[in-house]
């Protein structure tokens, strides 16, 4: 087996790290690719046979006012007009679950008394097609994948679909009646995922934002409401909120819509969870940011409550929001950052040009997508965390020719293409974790079939990436 594909312990991992030279302030580092695998856009499970009916049958309820649509494949994805509108290839509504929107990764290991990470990962789907409205048919999952770097593929081994057979979710889900209660979309949206030493999960949800507990087999355990600062923080999409009964009432909420619990890490010793929401919260009675920073809140997993201690991660120029969080010490994490676009620059619309299906190009490309190295442990007096450095997402080096897909990069397009260049220009990049001492592994969340950033018109796979990035993993 080719070194790039060994899983180390945590131990083996972590060191060299003491050897390490000191890094400059958020210095950049090289990234390599040593290895690319591809999932298929058009992948689907069946729901379980104890599901009720319906769920045979996902994204019904996609078309302009949620309006109930039955005819399979009848609708085209389309990125929409910040996008340029451009089809994807796919059509809704599918048959079957959706593989899709991997949007939180874990190494997997061989299970109970076997800590060694085994090659394959847990990965969670998030809600299933963008909101509470058009998602109440999605059924919450939780894969196990094995992506084989050698020959450019991803196996879907395992699928875990979240349920509440013993009625802990605290307000109505979808399936309440049922005996099996399995969650959808439309009760959560699940972005972020850890792994407990005792094979149990944790999930961080957008629409509260919530945390969830669920044991091994998807069944949940406990639903906790974020607080900072001694009181709740409530989205628009939180459940006990509702649209008043007249226009001019105003709802209190300080949580974005989809800017919940993007990333949440979990320290070495499973007892802390950190979640951290993807966009800045809106200042108390106020439409407007608190500031260009991200709210880090720690969660005691033995007290099963938050702690009240939160720390402040800054947004850099350009960027827009966190994509995964996920740690690699006791202190020391690794953060997705990155701007609201898709598609590589090289292919961008000219000013005033539109794409067409003759002259493709990306209205909105993709400008900032990076992996910062953060500590934790070392916060400022404002209680910001510190920045170590960076790697750059937009310009990756591929000397090996290890890249399965290299999208709609022309040599001769605008711009020019830098020979052994590859990007990750997607919308959404929500997976990073580290292997072990050299690499790290990333994935984007497809939003299938809504994201076309790999090529003009045709809808994202979802693709996981091995990075060799020593000098990333060594800095401090």
């Amino acid at each position: 087996m080719r070194a790039w594909l060994l899983l180390t312990t945590a131990l083996l991992a972590l060191a060299p790290l003491a050897l390490a030279p000191p890094a400059l302030a958020d210095q950049r580092f090289e990234a390599r690719v040593a290895g690319h695998a591809v999932l298929p856009a058009a992948t689907f499970v069946a729901p379980p046979a104890d599901a009720p009916p319906g769920f045979a049958t996902s994204g019904r309820f996609t078309g302009p006012g949620n309006i109930r649509n039955e005819q399979r494949g009848s609708v085209m994805g389309n990125v929409g007009p910040t996008y340029g509108n451009r089809e994807t290839g796919l059509s809704l509504p599918f048959a079957g679950q959706p593989v899709q929107g991997f949007s939180g990764i874990r190494p997997a290991t061989g299970g109970a008394g076997n800590q060694t990470p085994d090659g394959s990962y847990w990965v969670t789907s998030d809600n299933g097609f963008g909101n509470r409205r058009n998602s109440p048919d999605a059924l919450l999952m939780i894969h196990r994948v094995r992506p084989d770097f050698a020959a450019g593929t991803v196996a879907v081994e395992r699928t875990i679909f979240l349920s509440d057979p013993n009625r802990v979710v605290p307000f109505h889900i979808v399936t309440d009646p049922s005996p099996t209660r399995y969650l959808t979309g439309a009760d959560f949206d699940t972005e972020s995922l850890q792994v407990a030493p005792d094979g149990s999960f944790w999930l961080g949800d957008e629409f509260g934002p919530f945390l969830i507990h669920a044991d091994a087999q998807g069944r949940v355990l406990g639903v906790f409401e974020t607080t900072l600062d001694g009181q709740p923080i409530r989205s628009p999409d939180h459940p006990a909120l509702q649209v008043p009964a007249t226009p001019t009432a105003g709802v209190a909420f300080r949580a974005r819509r989809s800017g919940g619990y993007e990333g949440m890490a979990m320290s070495p010793d499973g007892q802390t969870l950190w979640g951290l929401l993807e966009q800045p919260l809106y200042a108390p009675g106020s439409d407007q940011a608190e500031g260009a920073f991200l709210r880090l809140i720690e969660f005691s997993t033995a007290r099963r409550a938050f702690t009240g201690r939160s720390l402040r991660y800054r947004l850099e120029p350009g960027a827009t929001a966190i994509g995964d969080f996920n740690m690699i010490d006791d202190r020391r994490a690794l953060v997705i950052e990155r701007d609201n676009g898709e598609g590589d620059p090289g292919l961008a619309c000219a000013a005033g040009v539109a794409a067409t299906s003759a002259a493709p190009c990306f209205a909105n490309p993709a400008r900032f997508k990076r992996v910062y190295l953060i500590d934790l442990g070392d916060a400022d007096a404002e209680g910001y965390v510190r920045k170590i450095g960076h790697i750059d997402l937009m310009a990756m080096s591929d000397p090996d020719g290890r890249v399965r897909d290299r999208g709609a990069v022309p040599p001769d397009a605008p711009g020019g293409t830098p020979p052994g260049r590859f990007t990750f220009p997607f919308f959404t990049i929500e997976n990073v974790a580290m292997v072990d001492a050299d690499h790290i592994i990333l994935g984007n969340d497809n939003n299938l079939p809504f994201s076309a950033g790999r090529h003009t018109n045709r809808a994202d796979n979802n693709e996981l990436l091995l990075l060799r990035v020593p000098e990333l993993l060594r800095a401090r």
